[in-house]
């Protein structure tokens, strides 16, 4: 067989670059439309050899890669520091330990989620032997970002390989070989079909990977982008998941731990340089406690250090993107109590203070590490606040007493009380937002079940002395019928 990547050299081709250095990292194909429909092709053929191997046969590889990808660990992480540019040592939590703790969920979890299952068939049909399974779609395409190039696409990778699908991935154009890493990893533990295939290139690339006749298609990235994607989707009505943006805020209670919040909204801002969909980018503090929360977050940002904690902007455009943010909240009245100032791709940590609602570094994402920190009256106004938002993604909650309920109350499909971004840790749970952060889960039994579909059966066990189904049925039969409605559900 013959790698995606491995194209005659009259190809189109682009390079990865370093974003700390510029320097290369690797040339890649412009996969073209045609060379996308022979990938999907080759999955549809592979998907059906990979389904044949039933539960057991597809855990025992996935567990597999699981061990390949711990064993080279260092190797992937390095990888990951070079082309997305963020240290070492948050490489190897977020895109090593994180993924190999999903596939793991997956693999085991996926039988029981998805297996044939007995279900009540009710009393009116009482003959019939109900059940209930979950059924591959069969080849999904996943869009991944550059962001978190191994933790988010394989969310959707795992789970859909765990369900029965194969998959064929198209990384971001800034991660290609990350995702090459991947595909190439999972290659030597499954090396009978192309289960897992690569196509890259640009957004050309993706739209012919939404028209390639695919089941399904998992993308992470822009709202815009994703507008784009569902766009291209709709003309051979595929469906999609969509994992878009947000603009995640921290509610901190007059109750709260002031030190760690501050220490909390501190990571979920600043860390990966603010390059994080779940990240936080508002905060809004209870008025009691908002001068202590204020003086620790800036003492504790003075210790953080762009280009040493964390790397530099990946994507260079995003750059004027956070300058053009941080210059419209200075310009309508706010202040920036720390950073401010940008360095080709590296950004201080910056504290914004007293920026108005409508200010764009409060309205818009950012994507860079910077914080607004308003003072609200107390929690009340604070959930008004952090739901008066397009976006829906996630957000966090610090509170002694009442952070459960608060958090019930966010407009997000996922809220931590008492931390940030835990819940991405936890395989058992599903991932996703709404509005224009988009919809669809990844993670956990839902994440399992986006990419099946349910398949009901039923099988009569005997015949009823009634003909119900039948143009056989008599008036006398009918009144039967109404009355044991009645009986059932009119009582009350």
């Amino acid at each position: 067989m013959t790698l995606a990547t491995e194209r005659p050299a009259t190809h189109e081709t682009f390079e990865s670059l370093e974003p700390r250095t510029g320097n290369v990292v690797a040339t890649f194909p412009v996969h073209t439309a045609s060379d996308v429909e022979a990938a999907v092709a080759r999955a549809r053929e592979a998907a059906v050899w990979w389904q044949d191997l039933g539960w057991d046969g597809r855990r025992k590889r996935l567990d597999a890669w699981k061990r390949l990808i711990v064993r080279r660990g260092d190797e992937l992480a390095e990888l990951v520091h070079r082309e997305n540019g963020k240290p070492v040592s948050d490489a190897r939590l977020t895109e090593v330990t994180l993924p190999v703790d999903h596939i793991a969920w997956a693999a085991k979890n996926a039988p029981k989620v998805l297996g044939s299952r007995k279900v009540s068939a009710g009393l009116l049909m009482a003959n019939q032997a109900a059940t209930l399974e979950y059924q591959p779609l069969g080849v999904i395409g996943v869009i991944g970002p550059w962001n978190y190039p191994v933790f988010t696409p394989m969310g959707s990778i795992a789970y859909a390989l765990a369900a029965g699908n194969a998959v064929v991935f198209k990384p971001s154009e800034y991660t290609p070989a990350v995702g090459k890493w991947l595909v190439d990893t999972f290659a030597e533990v499954v090396p009978e079909h192309p289960v897992l295939q690569l196509v890259t290139g640009f957004g050309e690339t993706g739209a012919a990977l939404c028209r390639a006749g695919v089941d399904k298609v998992a993308f992470t990235g822009s709202a815009r982008t994703g507008k784009k994607v569902m766009a291209a989707c709709a003309e051979t009505l595929t469906p999609v998941l969509m994992e878009c943006g947000g603009k995640d805020a921290m509610i901190v209670a007059d109750d709260a731990d002031i030190d760690a919040a501050a220490t909390a909204a501190l990571w979920g801002g600043m860390s990966n340089a603010g390059q994080t969909c779940i990240g936080i980018e508002r905060v809004y503090v209870a008025e009691k406690v908002y001068d202590d929360f204020v003086g620790r977050l800036t003492e504790k940002a003075r210790n953080v250090v762009a280009g040493t904690s964390y790397g530099p902007i990946t994507m260079p455009s995003q750059v004027d993107i956070i300058r053009r943010h941080i210059a419209d909240a200075i310009a309508k009245g706010g202040r920036a109590v720390t950073g401010g100032s940008i360095d080709g791709g590296l950004v201080e940590p910056t504290v914004l203070l007293d920026v108005p609602e409508d200010s764009i570094a409060v309205t818009e994402e950012t994507f860079g590490p910077t914080l607004t920190v308003t003072r609200v009256r107390d929690a009340e106004e604070g959930i008004e606040r952090s739901n008066a938002t397009t976006y829906g993604l996630a957000g966090s909650v610090f509170s002694k007493k009442g952070g459960v309920d608060i958090a019930r109350r966010l407009r997000t499909g996922m809220t931590s009380v008492n931390q940030v971004a835990a819940f991405a840790g936890i395989p058992s749970l599903p991932f996703g937002g709404s509005g224009e952060s988009g919809f669809g889960r990844i993670h956990g039994e839902d994440g399992l079940k986006e990419f099946t579909r349910a398949k009901a059966i039923t099988r009569q066990r005997f015949d009823l002395p009634l003909p119900i189904l039948s143009f056989e049925r008599t008036p006398k039969v009918d009144a039967l019928l109404g009355r044991t409605v009645r009986f059932l559900h009119g009582r009350g």
